[in-house]
């Protein structure tokens, strides 16, 4: 293996796992932007109101897109070893 394969391995591999985990860390963060407007106009600032419903959401979200992260995990698997 050359350094030009090993450059563009590293690469899809970094890609893929953004790819992975963008839509969780999005949800993520559109649940703790929505907790701290509501948290700023009511103004009411406690911790666990921003912590325990973004981790339910992003649990959710991990939930719902385990089959879309396995097919794309799978087909780079099927890609490295048929190489």
């Amino acid at each position: 293996m050359e350094v030009d394969e090993a450059l563009d391995l590293g690469r899809e591999a970094f890609l893929l796992a953004f790819t992975i985990a963008a839509p969780i860390l999005v949800i993520g963060l559109l649940v703790g932007l929505t907790i701290a407007l509501v948290q700023a106009v009511t103004q009411l600032h406690e911790q666990t109101l921003t912590f325990v419903p973004k981790i339910l959401a992003m649990a959710g979200a991990a939930a719902f897109f385990i089959p879309w992260i396995t097919t794309r995990m799978l087909e780079y698997a099927i890609q490295m070893f048929g190489q």
